[in-house]
């Protein structure tokens, strides 16, 4: 069975190989820091699994993770973050991941959601369930940010981090005309006045992680 780990501090790919090596001993583990390195070894082989970081130094999970599954559609892709279940969780499953656990929970859950994933079923935590529940049944009850699309959203955490328009555009490939866009939308969409208070936002809300 071949897992790929995707993590860019190496002293949590160390504790994730441990504990899948205690669930599943006979498994190849390979690692990577960054999205160019783990798509270059997606390429490599075909893998039964990947566990993937929500942020990495090059480019944001949730984006990796489609990239991911548009080259190998079969591929089950856990998301793990630092972040609350109730800031990521919905969009990665939307975006195509098997699985959601916070890193604080991982130790605990990771071999029972691999084996649930690997099966070919989605993992779902209780959180997550009754976020899936209050959406349902209660849609004007979302957060603003989770009203924005996946975009939107990465332009938003790139604020977050303190990116300039420029930067920001050339990171995503676009125009800094097209990102100037998206800021606007931004501040209509999350009722604020300017950058200072995009940034503060994403602070209150724990988006982004330093």
């Amino acid at each position: 069975m071949n897992i790929l780990i995707v993590d860019d501090h190496a002293i949590v790919r160390l504790g994730l190989k441990q504990l899948v090596e205690e669930a599943y001993p006979y498994a190849k583990l390979e690692e990577a820091a960054t999205g160019k390195d783990a798509l270059g070894l997606l390429d490599r082989a075909r893998w039964d699994l990947a566990i993937l970081d929500v942020n990495l130094p090059d480019q944001n999970g949730v984006e990796l993770l489609k990239t991911m599954k548009a080259r190998q559609a079969s591929l089950p892709v856990m998301m793990l973050s630092l972040h609350p279940e109730e800031q990521y969780a919905l969009r990665a499953l939307k975006a195509g991941a098997a699985a959601y656990l916070t890193k604080e929970r991982a130790p605990d859950e990771l071999a029972t959601a691999i084996k649930h994933v690997l099966a070919g079923r989605k993992f779902i935590t209780a959180g997550v369930a009754e976020r899936l529940a209050d959406i349902v049944f209660s849609p004007v009850d979302q957060q603003p940010h989770e009203r924005l699309s996946d975009r939107e959203f990465q332009v938003l955490l790139a604020i977050g981090q303190g990116k300039t328009v420029s930067a920001i555009a050339r990171d995503l490939a676009l125009s800094v005309k097209t990102i100037s866009t998206y800021r606007t939308r931004l501040l209509d969409k999350l009722r604020v006045k300017n950058t200072t208070d995009l940034i503060r936002y994403t602070l209150d809300h724990a988006l982004v992680e330093f």
